[in-house]
C-alpha cells in the first residue's frame, strides 16, 4: 500500500503565537501549534510506512493583491484593514468593501482602488487589472477576496516550517533516505494562491499558477492520501477540492483521508471548513485522527 502524506502550509506565521524570542505569527490559526505537534508525532510513529511526503509553503513577497498595500480607500487613501473583504459593487462600476449581512455578504459604499492607478483595469492575472481579477473570482465560484496581514514572507521567520514538525520531517528524510517534496505557492503578486494545486485565478503568463499536473499524477499513484495542515477553512479546503476536481477518476477521492486533529480553521471562518468537510465526505473522502491513522 502506497501512502502519501500531504501537508499544507505548516508555517510559523500560521501556527506559533509566540516563540519566546520575540517572534509572533502574523496570521495564527487557533489550535494550529497543537495540530502540528500531533502531526509530527504521526510522522515519527509511522514514518517507515509513508512513501511520499509533500509540504506546501505559502511563499509571498512584500507586495501582492491580497496585501493592504495593494489598495487604498477612495477619498482618504487609507489602506484596507486586514480581513477586509473587497468585491465589485452590484452596479459594476466600483470596488467596495463587503460586510456580513443576511445570508451572506452585502456591499457597502466604502470604495477602494489600487495603490497604483494603472493596476485597476490593466495587467494582472487576467490582463484587466483588479476589476478583471475580482470578476474572475466570482465567475469561478472561488472565495471572496480577503485582505490578509502580511505573512509568510520568503526568508522571514514566519515563512519557516514549525520546528516540531520540521524536526520530524528531517528525521524522516534521514531514516528513509528520501526527500520531502516542498511545493512553493503564492509568489505571483497578481493572484491569491490558497490551494497547493493551482492559484485562485491562474495567470496564463505564469506556469506556477496553473494546475500542478505532476503533483496530481503523484497523488493518483498513491493508495492513501492523508491531508493535513493549515488552515482547514482556506488553504486545506481549496487544496482538497482542487485535488478532487483534478483527479482523472472521481473515485480517487476515496483515497483521501483528512486528519481532523492536524488542521484547524481561521477564526471566524469555521463555516468554510465545515462546508468543505461535508462536501468532500459526500464525494468519498474519509477522516481519521493522527493516533488512529495507520494504527
Amino acid at each position: 500500500m502506497k501512502v502519501h502524506l500531504f501537508i499544507v502550509d505548516p508555517q510559523n506565521d500560521f501556527c506559533v503565537p509566540d516563540d519566546g524570542h520575540g517572534n509572533r505569527g502574523a496570521l495564527v490559526v487557533p489550535g494550529a501549534l497543537d495540530d502540528m505537534g500531533r502531526l509530527a508525532g504521526l510522522v515519527r510513529r509511522v514514518g517507515g510506512r509513508l512513501d511520499d511526503i509533500t509540504v506546501t509553503l505559502d511563499s509571498h513577497q512584500g507586495l501582492g493583491i491580497e496585501r493592504p498595500r495593494w489598495w487604498k480607500r477612495v477619498g482618504d487613501g487609507a489602506e484596507p484593514a486586514p480581513f477586509t473583504v473587497l468585491g465589485i459593487h452590484p452596479d459594476g462600476r466600483r470596488i467596495v468593501k463587503y460586510v456580513p449581512g443576511g445570508a451572506g455578504l452585502v456591499a457597502t459604499d466604502e470604495a477602494y482602488t489600487t495603490f497604483l492607478p494603472a493596476y485597476l483595469h490593466q495587467g494582472g492575472a487576467t490582463g484587466k487589472g483588479a476589476f478583471g481579477y475580482l470578476e474572475a473570482l466570482a465567475r469561478a465560484g472561488r472565495y471572496p477576496h480577503v485582505i490578509w496581514p502580511v505573512h509568510c514572507r520568503v526568508g522571514s521567520w514566519g515563512f519557516g516550517v514549525v520546528p516540531v514538525l520540521d524536526a520530524a520531517l528531517y528525521q524522516w528524510e534521514i531514516d528513509q533516505y528520501a526527500r520531502v517534496n516542498y511545493v512553493a505557492k503564492g509568489n505571483n503578486p497578481d493572484t491569491e494562491h490558497f490551494s497547493g494545486v493551482r492559484a485562485e485565478v491562474p495567470d496564463p503568463r505564469d506556469p506556477a499558477t496553473q494546475v500542478n499536473t505532476r503533483l496530481i499524477q503523484a497523488l493518483e499513484e498513491a493508495d492513501v492520501i492523508a491531508l493535513a495542515g493549515e488552515a482547514l477553512s482556506h488553504c486545506v479546503a481549496n487544496t482538497g477540492r482542487d485535488i478532487a476536481d483534478c483527479f482523472a477518476d472521481p473515485r480517487y477521492v476515496e483515497k483521501m483521508v483528512l486528519l481532523t486533529d492536524a488542521t484547524s480553521n481561521v477564526g471566524g471562518f469555521e463555516s468554510l471548513g465545515a462546508g468543505f468537510l461535508k462536501e468532500l465526505q459526500a464525494r468519498g473522502m474519509k477522516t481519521a485522527t493522527c493516533a488512529d491513522f495507520l494504527a
